[in-house]
């Protein structure tokens, strides 16, 4: 199938999810005609997240039930009439109002409840701040964090506002067990558990796996969640996902503007704009500019972004969500410094390698998302689409090695061209039931992907004739002629990848102290490559089962001690398909298995320490045949063993903290094609300690300070290179 007639048959399905959702609206409009929106809080004003909200008419009326999101707000459309109104949420007592809708519009509604009459102790402070309560990612259920059995850390929209973050990197700064790659300066990527990565990225738990800049103007949150994560998130994974979750619009207004200026010529405007359109749509628009500067000679970027969303509540029981982004981003590719005898070269910071005129990174990236939310009969339905379609460019030149005098270093220089075209759906079912005493939240859920790539690369030849040329190490800009055509191994290929997967998973909560989670995947990954230089066509079909178990005991309420196990595997082609051979063809997937202990304690409601103890193995990895050195086999693996410590939250009514401790030994555990056995993994500091502190000094002012440390690393697996 053409790439044309995929994009065809999504459009059209994605316009039918249009005019249908608009029908169900123009259906229901008529007979909704109000709309309960409120916010509930404890009774220091902190928002209550997953209260349940049930409403019961008088005279059979029909009513309804939901959830409050992560900010307590809830909304429900309402026939006519008088309700009662029932509250419930975990550590505090039940609440009971009457409400009576008006003959059309809406009404705003704030709860306070009060802490339950038992002997469990619930600390209350003034606002959630850096701490998100519970999230739905990981299970596809709004859990609590510390009922989840696996390390998570959830940066929130305020930490992001009050750090004035702007990238995946800026996150990942105060998380602990992850660091963030270079990326050769044109991408996000990051290591984590000891696993490189540059394609396990999702937004609103679909795959976004080019290699590109994210920005956050349009986030709400990022949650990093930590060790293979297969079961729910697909092939790859296997130190952990990192999920952003996108704003969405909402039944409150709001008006949000913000202007950033600083050295080096940095400007950034964003906007947050969200306004209800009546009892039943809202709409939401996020936008973002931004021109700066950088403390390296000739860097700099530029990018927008615009992302409007719509929101339709036909009735109580339905939900649908509407999105489109359009990002562009370009900026000037800097490959950084070079090393110099095992340690970074002493060239002055500010120093640019190569010629900065032809070296340039964009991309553009369009984004549709549909998604539907039924509930009917205690049944929960939802149904999500995504179309990407991305188109990514870099040329760059690569500073080599110095000469032993320090006065020369050699330059090469390549460009690359990467096209994409994503489509996900999935489709998820939840379902609660009970069997005597034990309760049973069941998920079950299947996903279809079709992924088109091209990438095409050229190999930069200096004066038409060499690869690489010498140039001062005092003065290293050049700008001698290069032209760019493909060398003998250069990319020029097309590769097509379809999906389908299934998945079940069951919550069992045997008694108060005690929760079960199992689950399974099972992935068919149909791979075929298009060799356009040679003509060669290959096709690797994988068949994955990624299983995962987890028990959660809780000797108090406010303390959760877990332990879980998982797998996630890569195919062959590797996290972004670029390349695949008769050899690489052949090959089983890399194989990641994680075992994890750990404990989670609710100081108070709104802070929140982590404590996590894990082993990950990743085996089937290349190296050479030991009883034959021109063959490949997969007796290659490694491992890393780790412990982590996180903090979230508020420690007085006026101080947050967000942070942590990670310590890890990632290390080569068997030879393969690329290192030594006992090598240390890449870009794996045994020792990472980060504590960001903001104190509202008062209403309308804080200050903020932050601290980052870790301890050497290499650079790379050889371990010839140590990064201070």
């Amino acid at each position: 199938m053409s790439l044309n007639a995929v994009a065809s048959r999504f459009f059209c399905l994605f316009t039918l999810l249009l005019f249908s959702g608009s029908f169900v609206c123009q259906a229901q409009v008529g007979r909704l005609q109000f709309t309960l929106r409120g916010k509930v809080f404890d009774p220091n004003r902190a928002v209550v997240a997953g209260a349940g909200i049930t409403a019961e008419g008088r005279g059979g009326r029909k009513g309804g039930a939901v959830f409050t999101d992560q900010n307590g707000e809830f909304s429900l459309p309402l026939y006519s009439g008088e309700y009662s109104l029932k509250i419930a949420a975990e550590g505090f007592a039940p609440a009971v109002q009457t409400v009576r809708s008006r003959e059309n519009g809406f009404d705003a509604l704030e709860i306070v409840l009060q802490v339950a009459q038992s002997s469990a102790t619930v600390n209350i402070t003034d606002a959630a701040g850096y701490h998100a309560g519970t999230i739905s990612s990981v299970t596809k259920t709004l859990l609590p964090l510390r009922d989840i059995p696996q390390s998570i850390t959830v940066v929130t929209k305020d930490q992001i506002r009050d750090q004035s973050m702007q990238s995946i990197a800026d996150v990942m700064s105060y998380v602990p067990g992850i660091m963030s790659h270079q990326g050769e300066n044109n991408r996000d990527q990051l290591v984590i558990r000891g696993n490189s990565t540059s394609a396990d990225f999702f937004l609103n738990g679909v795959r976004d796996d080019v290699q590109y800049y994210r920005d956050l103007y349009n986030v709400e949150r990022v949650e990093a969640l930590k060790g293979p994560n297969a079961m729910l998130f697909g092939r790859g994974g296997g130190g952990g996902v990192v999920n952003r979750v996108s704003k969405e619009a909402g039944f409150t207004s709001l008006r949000e503007l913000a202007f950033q200026a600083g050295s080096f010529g940095n400007s950034r405007f964003a906007a947050d704009l969200d306004q209800p359109l009546g009892s039943e749509i809202a709409f939401r628009v996020n936008g973002l500019y931004e021109k700066s500067g950088s403390f390296r000679k000739f860097v700099n970027l530029e990018r927008y972004g615009v992302n409007p969303t719509v929101t339709i509540a036909p009735g109580p029981e339905t939900r649908i969500s509407l999105g489109y982004e359009r990002f562009y981003d370009k900026r000037v590719a800097d490959r950084g410094i070079p090393s110099f005898r095992g340690r970074p070269a002493d060239a002055a910071i500010t120093t640019f390698f190569g010629n900065p005129d032809q070296s340039r990174v964009g991309v553009t990236v369009n984004l549709s998302s549909a998604t539907i939310d039924h509930h009917v009969r205690g049944l929960g339905i939802r149904n999500r689409t995504l179309l990407g379609d991305y188109d990514r460019y870099y040329q760059n030149y690569v500073p080599g090695a110095v000469t032993p005098d320090k006065t020369l270093v050699v330059l090469s220089a390549y460009n690359n061209a990467t096209k994409r075209r994503n489509v996900f759906n999935q489709t998820d079912l939840t379902y609660e039931v009970a069997t005597g005493r034990t309760r049973h939240k069941l998920v079950g859920g299947f996903e279809l992907g079709r992924q088109l790539t091209h990438n095409f690369r050229n190999t930069g030849f200096f004066n038409n004739s060499s690869t690489s040329i010498f140039v001062p190490y005092v003065n290293p800009v050049n700008s001698t002629p290069v032209t760019f055509r493909q060398s003998a191994t250069d990319a020029n290929n097309h590769v097509t990848t379809n999906l389908a997967a299934g998945y079940v998973q069951d919550q069992i909560e045997l008694s108060r102290r005690i929760q079960l989670i199992a689950g399974v995947r099972f992935d068919y990954f149909d791979l075929q490559f298009q060799n356009n230089r040679t003509g060669d066509h290959l096709r690797r079909i994988d068949r994955l089962i990624s299983p995962r178990a987890g028990l959660v005991i809780k000797p108090i309420d406010s303390v959760s001690l877990y332990a879980n196990y998982s797998v996630s595997f890569l195919p062959s082609s590797g996290d972004q398909f670029s390349s695949l051979t008769s050899i690489t063809q052949q090959v089983k997937p890399e194989k990641f298995n994680n075992y994890e202990v750990g404990a989670k304690f609710d100081v108070r409601r709104s802070l929140f320490l982590t404590l996590a103890l894990y082993r990950l193995d990743r085996t089937n990895t290349r190296s050479i045949d030991p009883n034959d050195p021109t063959r490949i086999a997969q007796t290659g693996s490694q491992r890393t063993n780790g412990f982590e410590l996180g903090v979230n939250g508020s420690i007085t009514r006026k101080w947050n903290v967000a942070g942590g401790y990670a310590f890890q030994d990632g290390f080569i555990s068997s030879a393969t094609l690329a290192a030594r056995a006992g090598a240390q993994a890449a870009q794996v500091p045994e020792h990472t300690f980060s504590l960001w502190n903001n104190y509202q000094v008062s209403r309308k002012l804080s200050a903020g300070v932050g601290i980052i440390r870790r301890s050497d690393m290499f650079a790379a697996v050889d371990n010839t290179v140590v990064l201070p």
